[in-house]
């Protein structure tokens, strides 16, 4: 059970830094085509993508393929924060809704009881 949380705590650390890929992006996309700015968030962001493929793998080695990508749209939500903190983006109501939906979405999957 403790390797198992570790194993979840790993994924969900992996994946707030897969989100920053998201604002390399949308910063990179601000800046003048092939400045030395859009070169480097470019660079920063195909690193992120880099080191989260080669940690994805370690993730699967220890988590069946369905709980893990269930628990990568929580993406989505820190997309949303990163809007709203970095971006001053608003958040809408049904944009909370969705939130509540991923959450109890992932939960079902984590939670449920494999049939064999």
């Amino acid at each position: 059970m403790k390797d198992k949380i570790k194993t979840f705590l790993f994924l969900h650390i992996l994946l707030f830094i897969y989100s920053m890929a998201g604002i390399c992006s949308k910063l990179a996309a601000a800046e003048k085509f092939l400045s030395f700015k859009f070169i480097m968030l470019y660079g920063i962001l195909l690193f992120i993508m880099f080191f989260y493929a080669v940690m994805w793998k370690h993730v699967l080695k220890r988590m069946e393929l369905v709980t893990a990508y269930a628990n990568k749209s929580v993406t989505i939500i820190w997309g949303l924060i990163w809007g709203l903190l970095l971006f001053n983006e608003k958040i809408s109501v049904y944009e909370i809704l969705g939130i509540v939906i991923i959450i109890f979405g992932v939960y079902l999957v984590v939670t449920g009881e494999e049939k064999v």
